[in-house]
């Protein structure tokens, strides 16, 4: 089948110019980033403990509600059969998911999760303010940077934001039960959905162990029980779903190349099992990817591009406005967060503009310009939050606040984007990225 646009030329070879410029494209093995030292300090959390027990686990059940909060999503049922049913959509092309399942059935990572004696050594010998980074890391890892979408008695994953965790484990059984459901109407991506729920248990266990490691537990079953549910066309699942995985993979390759530069940086083992950890967001990406291949009418009108340049700019801005608030993370493993960051968009944007119709033109230094801004719009709305002003005198002062956040938003969304996107496998078939 032929492509509907061909991809833009405007993607270059070259490495996005940060405030220390490099002026060609490292192999990756070399590529690096401004390492900064640690001068953060932060509060212990309500779940850290002693580094060697005293006392045991302790829970922790919510959730601060915020702008940038993680919701929960339901969506129709009816219509994901449908998209998945081989007799009733005929672009299912069976060759191109049998091609995605025996990628899927090969299971390169069977023996790659397994936890050695570093683990406990590590988070016993963190102490300080990067113990403290650390365990807050684990904690929105857990409860705030992943996001459910919630069928009729099936759970599909999505993500607007950036950092998928242990919601894993919350929503395994219910890939399996997608899985079952779907074995009639198309058992191949069903068998793709229960491969999927195998490789999310693993990851999730892995974190799991993870925060015990800190003296953590979490109630999920709270969480799961607490939020509220918002209807998401299954349309706007796929966008999601796929943005989240190929930003995963940029995020966590990113960190590992990093940290295999700069070992020094290396607080905690869980960071040397990235490299193979993305492939599986990858590999996820390219099924969902397969998916929307398979629903030409979500990639080849008007519609589609405004949608998909929304789903990118809100996965984007989220993400850049969630790490500016934690800097002293990524400063605690020698990132520049703002470097980092926008490293990420700009490859999980080549990345996306293969299927996607359109994408932000996120190289323009406009861009970042409008990132900026938007941060300090941010901080100021976060001071008034914290301030001990009554509760509509900051409601007052919020006003102006969240009109030039939207207003900025709206500039970004409306900057000229890149026209892209492919439906044609022949040219972009699912490959390892590195």
């Amino acid at each position: 089948m032929a492509a509907l646009v061909k991809p833009t030329s405007k993607f270059t070879t070259t490495t996005p110019k940060f405030s220390n410029p490099i002026t060609r494209r490292p192999p990756p093995s070399q590529l690096k980033f401004s390492t900064t030292m640690i001068k953060a300090s932060a509060a212990t959390t309500a779940t850290a403990a002693s580094p060697r027990g005293g006392g045991g686990k302790k829970k922790k059940e919510g959730i601060k509600e915020s702008l940038l909060t993680p919701r929960f999503y339901t969506t129709d049922f009816d219509e994901m059969e449908r998209l998945f049913n081989r007799e009733i959509n005929k672009n299912l092309k069976e060759g191109e998911f049998e091609a995605l399942l025996q990628e899927f059935k090969t299971d390169y990572n069977q023996t790659h999760f397994v936890r050695n004696k570093e683990f406990k050594e590590a988070a016993d010998k963190m102490q300080g303010p990067l113990r403290q980074i650390f365990v807050e890391f684990l904690e929105r890892s857990c409860t705030a940077d992943s996001e459910v979408v919630k069928l009729p008695h099936i759970t599909v994953k999505e993500m607007f934001v950036c950092q998928r965790k242990c919601w894993d484990k919350l929503i395994n059984k219910e890939f399996v039960i997608l899985s079952k459901f779907m074995q009639k109407t198309n058992p191949v991506v069903a068998e793709i959905f229960s491969l999927m729920s195998r490789d999310e248990a693993r990851h999730a266990g892995f974190l799991n162990k993870g925060l015990s490691d800190f003296n953590l537990a979490l109630d999920l079953g709270f969480l799961t029980k607490a939020r509220k549910y918002t209807f998401f066309k299954p349309k706007f699942i796929f966008y999601a779903t796929y943005l989240s995985e190929k930003i995963g993979y940029w995020r966590y390759i990113t960190i590992y190349r990093h940290l295999k530069a700069n070992p020094e940086y290396q607080c905690y083992p869980i960071f040397k099992y990235f490299e193979n950890w993305c492939q599986d967001e990858n590999r996820h990406g390219d099924f969902f990817s397969a998916l929307m291949k398979a629903q030409p009418q979500f990639l080849n009108d008007w519609k589609a591009k405004l949608w998909a340049r929304f789903f990118c700019l809100s996965v984007y801005v989220t993400m850049y406005l969630n790490d500016c608030q934690r800097t002293a993370f990524y400063e605690g493993i020698g990132l520049n967060t703002k470097e980092f960051d926008m490293h990420v968009i700009i490859e999980t944007n080549r990345t996306t503009a293969r299927i996607f119709p359109a994408v932000p033109d996120v190289e323009n230094p406009e861009f970042k310009r409008k990132l900026d801004r938007m941060v300090e719009i941010n901080q100021k709305l976060l001071a008034v939050g914290e301030s001990q002003d009554a509760s509509f005198v900051k409601n007052i002062k919020r006003i102006p606040l969240v009109a030039a956040l939207v207003s900025e938003i709206l500039a970004a969304y409306l900057m000229p984007p890149i026209e892209s996107g492919s439906v044609d496998f022949a040219e972009f078939e699912p490959q390892v990225v590195y």
